[in-house]
Order: C-alpha cells, then structure tokens, then sequence
C-alpha cells in the first residue's frame, strides 16, 4: 500500500523501535504495521519511467494534460535506469507516457527506449497509447509486457470523460498484444468511481478476460486540476473488495495470474489490489 502524507489525517505513524516496523494508529487503535519498501523509481524493485508527461489528448480524469510537462530524451532515459540499475534492488524497468505529438511518435519514443534499455536484462513493460502496429514494434524492441488503457467499457462515460470514440480501436490492439506477447502478459486499467455499474464492470473484465488481457482495477481519484470538469464518486473498500473478488474469479477461470506480472502496476500493489497477491 502506497501511503500519503496529508494534513489533518486522523491516522498518525509512529515507529517500534523493538521490531523497527512501522505502526499505523486511529486515535489509541493500531490499525496496521509492517515494513516500510524504498521506492527504486516511483515504486520499489522498478524503474517506473515517464516518457513524455505531456498530451494532447484530455481524459478528464488525468492530471497529465494540464501539466504540460517535459518530454524525456532517450539519454535522460538510460541515465534514470542506469541510476537505478546501481541501487542493485531493479528488478524491472516501466516506461509509461502520455501522447505528446502523436501516438504514432510516442510509440517510436518507447521503442527506441526498449532497445536501449536490453542491456539491463530486467523484464521491460510499456503503457502507451496503442496504434495500429506498437504491439509488434514494441515486441521487436524487446519489451515484455504492454499495457493499453481502456479506462473504461461504459461507452457513454468514456465518450463523455476521454472525449473520444476510439474504445473498439484500444480493444482490437489488446487483442493483437496478446496474440504478440502471450496471455497474462498484457494489461488494461479499468477505472472504478466514474458512474459506471458494478454489472458495467462485471462484464467488461469478462470481456478483456477472455481476450487474455488482465485488467487493474483502478479506484477513481479527483485531482485538484481537474475540480469541476468531471463528477468522481471515489469507491468504498467493500465495493472494491467486491470487484477485486470478481475480477479474482473470473482471471481464475481463464487461467490468467495477476501475480505472474513482472512490471507495471500489477506487482507494485501500490495503488490497487492485486487479487492474486492481496487477496
């Protein structure tokens, strides 16, 4: 679990020292303890790479198109990994991006990432806007796992958030990613909080399942540049346990192990629930 620092949390950390375990209290209750993980690069044992954290795309629920921020240059890429790759704890290597110009140039940034990157001889995983050909390029590359973003399968709610009609062309590249890369090593965030069904939910992670696509359940976050432009309804821990416990079965049922991931979001467990390792 990813813990924040916040300002008048009712959850304070303290310290046993007999133990050196980290203890989390509400008022005079231990709620948990455990072990702190230093993060490598954004996540402990992973080199977690932002390409280019900028796009031209506005999902309204990502903070990205307001920032505007820079893209990376391969080198400045490569000096990341090496840093990291010194720390002797880097198990894998993430590369995420948003689209700073165009899918088609994002995808050849990562690509030439992945190539530059082999000499680590780490697992690789990409999460790209997908095009037409990425799967076979980014596989040509090297990479080890992909992963595109569905965001959502309510069609109305995606048109409404990502402003864009484009969810058949996204699940026809998953398709072809598993046909390159195999089932279980691809992955798709599903976001849960934007209005969507539990049925709606259901019956998306059938959908990808299937395919041999593991989806991450995302729990649904307002960020403070984006107050005002979409309605989050952040989910309860009894309704995530809920998806979780679905997703579980019906991965289950596939023969698809979300704890078999090597990069990305899967084996972090920072932000989601992996239901092979969680639950």
């Amino acid at each position: 679990v990813r813990l924040m620092v916040e300002e008048g949390s009712p959850f304070r950390a303290t310290l046993d020292e007999r133990t050196g375990e980290i203890v989390i209290w509400k008022g005079t209750k231990e709620l948990v303890r455990g072990k702190l993980e230093e993060e490598l690069i954004h996540c402990p044992g992973q080199a977690y790479i932002t390409i280019s954290e900028r796009c031209i795309f506005d999902c309204k629920f990502c903070p990205v198109p307001r920032l505007q921020g820079k893209v990376k240059s391969l080198e400045e890429i490569v000096a990341l990994a090496d840093e990291a790759s010194k720390k002797g704890t880097m198990k894998s290597i993430s590369l995420t991006s948003g689209v700073a110009d165009s899918p088609e140039k994002e995808v050849m940034r990562a690509v030439e990432a992945v190539r530059a990157l082999q000499k680590y001889n780490v697992p690789i995983g990409v999460s790209v806007y997908p095009t037409k050909d990425s799967s076979r390029l980014l596989r040509e590359a090297g990479a080890d796992e992909v992963k595109y973003n569905v965001e959502t399968l309510d069609h109305a709610i995606y048109g409404k958030v990502c402003g864009r009609d484009d969810l058949a062309v996204i699940l026809r590249c998953l398709k072809d990613a598993v046909k390159l890369f195999g089932k279980g090593k691809v992955f798709s965030n599903f976001i849960i909080g934007l209005g969507e069904s539990d049925e709606t939910v259901t019956e998306g992670v059938e959908e990808l399942a299937r395919m041999g696509v593991i989806p991450v359940l995302r729990a649904a976050g307002m960020h403070p540049l984006r107050f005002g432009e979409i309605d989050v309804e952040r989910p309860t821990a009894e309704r995530i346990l809920r998806l979780t416990k679905m997703l579980q079965s019906t991965l289950d049922r596939y023969g698809l192990d979300a704890a078999g991931a090597k990069t990305m979001c899967l084996p972090c467990t920072g932000c989601d629930l992996n239901p092979h390792i969680d639950l």
